[in-house]
């Protein structure tokens, strides 16, 4: 071969060497990684818990409650008195300072009487043993000291009985003064407004044993029992407008906050407990009870289970049903609205959506259709592409999303026109519940779920450093 004949061959092979590589190097650049993009990962979210057409969010201004019955206050019956009248029966409303009951006053005169003679007797006894205890001081003189033995003797025996009387006149004077108060307060009052209950008689008292003659419980059949801690009690104050949520459906009731119990809540209590970081004493969060009393009891059972929220005017015209989401969800292909959503395979596919209403305040729209509750969907962002595998687990997620409203594409067309829909943030406070999961779960779940709410900090999103990595590397 001739050198004219190499240095062609040379020159050719080269030229295929520089294309293979270019065309590998854009293949790569392509899927990442060298490998096709069905192996990206994007993180997708159930779309019931993206929902806010029932609005279920915890927010710092909102609450778990319980529906229990009215505080009600045991009026006790003072044995060593004598019941004259009950003054109510069964039903009867009272007002606080009112008379229930009188006790017979003519007895407590009798027993008043009685102790102040035992006082004159007493006090007669000790003038008497001092008189006695004097004239054996003076004929102890005149004894040879045998004798004296015998005086000494009845002498301190007459001291002691006096110590004893002085000791039993402080005591009667102690029931002298009960009595006297008793006389001028011959009756028992009604400590808080309410309704007469389990009105007993004495002999009834008597026959069951125990003290409790009536209890009065406060108007109303129920309220509502929230709790807080120290970390969000700046909202908590008597007088306080809140809306109460019911967690079985979208009914709503208007309240007030009517009082609040600055007592630490124990650990047993049957409500939920919130706990932040670790278990240490020190690091822990108290907790404290108030009571919502609302306009209306109606559709609502003792012991159930709602959200209390602070009343800042959320409460729009807007009627909310179906499928609500964030319009940063929402992302426009020319006039038609679509969101990433994740297909029977498992991978993402836009989803073409139909819009309906808008919230402007709190930056939603309702999806008319495209889309079901058990629906998975991720938040737009610009490295998600058709293809890639969805994924629920956030550690392996492969394409980061963008945070919260820094999304380009979020631009969806209401029904009838090309309006934009922008979102103002206004859902970052709170994570969305499923309510459907809500429903369903106990008491002690509930309280997992909350505690790792609010005990869990989001990860910041970060680059992906091995990508970069290796376009330095190829670089180099």
């Amino acid at each position: 071969m001739t050198t004219k004949k190499r240095i062609c061959t040379v020159i050719i092979v080269l030229v295929i060497v520089c294309t293979v590589c270019v065309g590998g190097f854009f293949v790569w650049k392509k899927t990442g990684k060298g490998g096709s993009k069905s192996s990206q990962k994007v993180y997708v979210q159930k779309v019931s818990s993206l929902n806010t057409a029932s609005d279920f969010k915890l927010s710092n201004r909102s609450f778990l409650g319980v529906v229990e019955a009215q505080e009600s206050v045991d009026v006790k019956y003072d044995s060593s008195k004598t019941v004259d009248e009950i003054l109510v029966k069964d039903g009867d409303s009272v007002k606080k300072g009112d008379k229930l009951l009188t006790y017979d006053v003519e007895a407590i005169n009798l027993q008043l009487e009685q102790a102040k003679l035992e006082v004159e007797r007493l006090q007669n006894e000790i003038t008497s043993n001092k008189s006695q205890i004097a004239e054996l001081e003076k004929e102890k003189k005149n004894v040879d000291q045998d004798a004296a033995v015998s005086y000494t003797t009845q002498i301190l025996s007459l001291q002691s009985d006096i110590a004893k009387n002085e000791y039993d006149i402080k005591a009667k004077n102690v029931e002298i003064k009960k009595l006297e108060v008793s006389t001028k307060n011959a009756y028992v009052t009604a400590s808080i407004d309410g309704t007469v209950k389990n009105v007993k008689t004495v002999d009834k008292l008597q026959e069951d044993g125990g003290d409790v003659i009536m209890q009065i419980t406060e108007e109303g059949d129920y309220r509502i029992k929230g709790r807080f801690n120290e970390q969000n009690s700046t909202d908590i104050m008597q007088g306080v407008s809140v809306i109460v949520k019911s967690r079985l459906d979208d009914s709503t009731w208007k309240g007030e906050i009517t009082s609040v119990d600055t007592s630490p809540q124990k650990n047993s209590d049957d409500m939920y407990m919130y706990s932040y970081g670790s278990s240490d004493e020190m690091s822990q969060s108290s907790n404290y009870a108030f009571y919502v009393k609302p306009e209306s009891f109606d559709g609502l059972m003792l012991g159930q289970h709602v959200l209390i929220e602070i009343d800042n005017g959320q409460d729009t015209s807007v009627n909310k049903t179906g499928i609500w989401l964030y319009s940063d969800f929402i992302c426009k292909d020319g006039k038609k609205n679509y969101v990433w959503a994740k297909n029977e395979d498992g991978k993402i596919e836009k989803r073409y959506v139909e819009i309906g209403q808008k919230d402007e305040e709190n930056g939603d729209c309702e999806i008319k259709s495209g889309l079901e509750k058990g629906d998975y969907i991720a938040y737009p962002d610009k490295s998600i592409e058709e293809g890639m595998t969805a994924t629920t687990n956030e550690a392996d997620v492969s394409v980061p999303p963008n945070d919260l409203g820094t999304n380009d594409n979020s631009d969806a067309d209401t029904e009838g026109g090309d309006e934009d829909i922008a979102f103002d943030g206004s859902g970052e406070d709170g994570m969305a519940i499923d309510e459907d999961m809500l429903a369903s779960m106990t008491d002690e779940e509930i309280e997992e779920y909350f505690n790792k709410l609010y005990g869990e900090e989001e990860n910041a999103d970060g680059e992906n450093a091995d990508a970069a990595d290796a376009d330095a590397a190829f670089a180099e």
